[in-house]
């Protein structure tokens, strides 16, 4: 059983008090007080929640973060609005990107025609790398 504390006055004399909406009820002696123990959440791992701002604000859409990372798009979205991240909006270059492995990574770094006319930025996807390069967008 987990050791239950008061949150008025953190105090470990509590008693069961019954269920409300389907959640146990406790009553503290020392102080009269009555709660309910919130419902203990899903977390996710903080280094998701920064990987996926970062591509959002490097222009990879909501469903893309969800495909690269294995996080929900709708935890993205609450995400964004949470923190309040905003995108910045440049419509004459397009992200792509790519997941690669060191090798495909060094392979594709050592070609020079690879680096010219974009710009890119490389980061970790636990044992990959994802590289983002931005392409001027063609005129039609």
């Amino acid at each position: 059983m987990k050791m239950r504390f008061c949150p008025r006055c953190k105090s470990d004399e509590i008693t069961k008090s019954g269920i409300v909406k389907e959640r146990q009820r406790y009553h503290c002696k020392k102080c009269s007080y009555h709660f309910s123990v919130e419902k203990e959440g899903k977390s996710i791992d903080p280094y998701y929640v920064i990987k996926a701002l970062q591509l959002h604000i490097e222009g990879v859409t909501y469903r893309e973060i969800e495909r690269i990372l294995g996080v929900s798009h709708v935890s993205v979205m609450n995400w964004v609005k949470k923190y309040k991240i905003k995108a910045p909006e440049n419509y004459d270059y397009h992200p792509t990107y790519k997941v690669l492995t060191l090798t495909e990574l060094s392979t594709f770094m050592a070609n020079p025609l690879n680096l010219k006319n974009s710009g890119m930025m490389i980061t970790e996807l636990g044992d990959k790398y994802m590289m983002i390069k931005w392409e001027r967008l063609k005129s039609v």
